[in-house]
């Protein structure tokens, strides 16, 4: 992209925060006191909304709403870590992924498709299905930025009590940014390797004494050595009865993509056949062809309603409607033969041959959600309860092709040629798509009762029915063209847990739950086997203990847990459809921490053992090389043993804060390729920050700074790179 493009680009945010410095002067009306009468719910709700921002001050959250509703960490009897701004800030993540790679427990398969398989605790995300945004699902396969995130919140177990199908490792809960009743605004601007030009604005003007907007924009080009990044994103929230009985809310998210992907590396094994992959090729180094691409985007529409019965109970109902659209055309990189020899680790060289092999997928899915939720607090028979209930329906129409790949280039490059310019006509013609769409109705109802002086009672049950269908098209290529398939299927999810609070400042819990994955929704096509084959189902045991330390500076959990799926899935080739045969598990320890452990030091730690995960129960054969599905006796794949993330800050002086952290993930193996073992790697990020002036500061990250390589997804076969050593200089003004 040539300067004038760039200049062309940023315009857009340079107008914003003009007009938007304009308009908080003339709209800026400084909040009333409360008049004699008003209820007592006013001044709590503002001070609320005035609270909202205080996660750019600190690395420690003591709320959460992934537990349906505002609720306090210490009374949610699960694991939950949270990533507040300040740390997405701090270490300067604008991807939903990178920011994951910061905590512990999450893994990441590199599908052969191009998506990033996400695993809590070993157990699959389900391509996207356990991510959600303010705590509806957001269903589809994108390239996710934090542009718009107030926070990450991340609940380890299963939960489907809360959320419904899926969520046997846990959720992850995208929370937006919401407008608040004061007039401030941020800019900052980042540049960076890999000729990185990143800018963002998050302007809030507070438009009258209980009404406020707040836009949210975002503009990131990188050539990244070759595999570039083009991100535009604008995300406008008008919010109005903040405060008030009945409050609102309307926005709008837009996020736009055209990238090219560094698909993947390929790999040699230190044993030949097997053994530790050993990573090979630099890390930035991209062997695609500069016709690949990644493209997307992103439109959906939000529309909410709190009504506020009393201080202690409101109900909150929510409308969402969106439209996803993804298109991948990217290569596949492998080794190839170089002078009739085929390429190992002792011939590896600048002219080793290069093949390029094209992969495609694309699709769109439309959305639509409508949930209501409850929350409220009464006396009833002399005890206290806080109540939680809510229905959810939800519609999802997906159209898609997941091997539109088109005739092989047949172009090749050498090891010592990277990002060599070749490119590849798309001659495909329109790609045949399938047609899948689903229907989720679901009912919820947890009491949490106090049964005693800080010991209280945790109880839940949630019923939800699930339709689907998959119509295959008939110019594909499936066995099925032409036909279409449904299943229908009823669960209920229950949840329990038991808390005792002896004081204020700790929580001690143990809590079981229960979640279900349904046939057909990992890759949206029900066939003729999942017609017959009923849900998965697993459960979570947890026994923790939470605790606010340093007068309430920092906050520190930790959890023994044991994590089960026990109705897995698998092929019976005697059989003409899957039987719930297999059953794994993983049992291991969770630890966070977050806060200030003095005034000027400031730590973020998370850490998952799992001494022990094992398939317990397979009726799948043992390949004879070593491939192939997981059998009894394997240690699940994507499971590493510890994995850890360390996040600190000093303010040596008033003006400079320095900041270091550790990204760790032990050794694990891909999925299907139990001889194959990815070696355990440590990377570390440095920070440097200065403030000029409460206006004004700069920002240095290093990360990677050892420049490790390492693999950082995995597939069998191939895997993808860890971030080679980068350096960004941000400067951030307030006004």
């Amino acid at each position: 992209m040539t300067n004038k493009n760039d200049r062309r680009a940023l315009l857009p945010l340079g107008a914003l925060a003009a007009g938007f410095s304009i308009a908080g002067a003339a709209m800026a009306q400084p909040a009333e006191a409360p008049a004699n009468g008003t209820e007592a719910v006013m001044p709590a709700v503002r001070a609320k909304a005035g609270a909202e921002r205080d996660g750019k001050s600190t690395l420690r959250a003591t709320t959460t709403t992934i537990g349906k509703g505002q609720q306090q960490l210490r009374d949610i009897p699960q694991s939950v870590t949270v990533v507040t701004e300040r740390l997405i800030d701090d270490r300067n993540l604008d991807d939903f992924k990178d920011v994951l790679r910061t905590t512990s427990g999450v893994t990441f398969q590199a599908g052969e498709t191009g998506e990033e398989d996400v695993r809590l605790r070993g157990f699959s995300l389900g391509l996207a299905g356990d991510i959600y945004v303010d705590g509806i699902r957001d269903p589809a396969l994108y390239d996710r930025d934090t542009f718009n995130n107030d926070r990450i919140e991340v609940l380890k177990g299963s939960a489907s009590m809360l959320f419904g199908r899926g969520s046997t490792g846990g959720v992850v809960n995208q929370v937006n940014k919401q407008p608040t009743l004061m007039t401030q605004h941020e800019v900052t601007a980042t540049i960076g390797s890999g000729k990185e030009r990143r800018l963002t604005g998050d302007f809030n003007v507070q438009t009258g004494e209980d009404a406020a907007l707040r836009i949210n924009a975002m503009v990131h080009d990188a050539d990244n050595w070759g595999a570039q990044v083009e991100k535009r994103g604008i995300a406008p929230t008008f919010r109005w009865g903040i405060g008030t009985a009945d409050e609102f809310s309307v926005g709008v998210y837009h996020l736009k993509y055209d990238n090219r992907p560094n698909y993947n590396h390929p790999w040699f094994l230190s044993e030949g056949t097997q053994g530790t992959i050993q990573p090979t090729l630099p890390a930035k180094n991209f062997y695609g062809l500069a016709s690949d691409y990644h493209k997307g985007e992103v439109t959906y529409g939000t529309v909410s309603h709190t009504h506020r019965f009393s201080s202690d109970s409101q109900l909150k109902t929510t409308l969402r409607h969106g439209r996803y659209d993804r298109d991948l055309w990217a290569s596949v990189i492998r080794f190839g033969t170089t002078n009739g020899v085929p390429t190992t680790a002792a011939n590896l060289g600048p002219d080793t041959i290069v093949t390029r092999t094209p992969k495609g997928r694309l699709g769109t899915v439309d959305s639509t959600a409508l949930q209501s939720d409850y929350s409220g607090r009464f006396e009833a028979l002399g005890r206290r309860h806080d109540l939680l209930a809510g229905i959810d329906v939800s519609n999802e129409k997906w159209s898609f092709n997941d091997n539109f790949a088109g005739a092989a280039s047949g172009l090749t490059t050498t090891v010592g040629t990277p990002n060599d310019g070749a490119s590849f006509a798309d001659t495909r013609p329109e790609a045949p798509r399938d047609r899948y769409k689903s229907r989720t109705i679901g009912l919820y109802l947890q009491d949490t009762v106090e049964i005693a002086s800080g010991l209280k009672l945790v109880g839940g049950l949630r019923h939800d029915h699930f339709k689907a269908s998959t119509a295959y098209s008939p110019d594909g290529t499936n066995a099925l063209k032409g036909q279409t398939r449904e299943i229908s299927e009823s669960m209920w999810s229950p949840r329990l847990g038991l808390l005792w609070q002896p004081d204020d400042i700790s929580s001690y819990y143990v809590s079981w739950g229960t979640s279900f994955n349904t046939s057909g929704e990992s890759n949206r096509r029900i066939t003729d086997r999942l017609v017959e084959t009923p849900p998965e189902k697993s459960r979570n045991i947890e026994i923790g203990a939470k605790f606010e330390l340093f007068e309430r500076r920092l906050s520190l959990g930790t959890a023994l847990f044991r994590s089960e799926k026990y109705h897995e899935r698998n092929t019976d080739p005697d059989l003409p459809y899957d039987v719930l045969s297999g059953k794994r598990h993983a049992t291991g320890l969770e630890f966070n921490a977050a806060g200030r452990i003095t005034p000027k030091w400031e730590a973020f730690v998370a850490w998952t053992w799992i001494p022990e995960a094992k398939i317990d129960n397979s009726i799948q054969a043992l390949s004879p090389t070593g491939t192939g599905a997981q059998v009894q006796g394997d240690r699940p794949a994507l499971t590493p043993k510890h994995s850890a993330a360390l996040w600190t800050t000093y303010r040596v002086t008033p003006k400079l804060r320095l900041g270091a952290g550790l990204n760790y993930r032990g050794e694990q193996n891909p999925e299907g390729a139990r001889h194959v073992t990815s070696a355990a790697f440590t990377t570390v990020d440095l920070m440097g920050e200065y403030t000029f002036s409460d206006m004004l500061s700069a920002q240095l990250n290093v990360n990677n700074a050892t420049d490790k390589l390492y693999a950082d997804t995995l597939y069998r076969g191939f895997y993808g790179p860890g971030a080679p050593r980068t350096v960004q200089l941000s400067v951030k003004a307030r006004f």
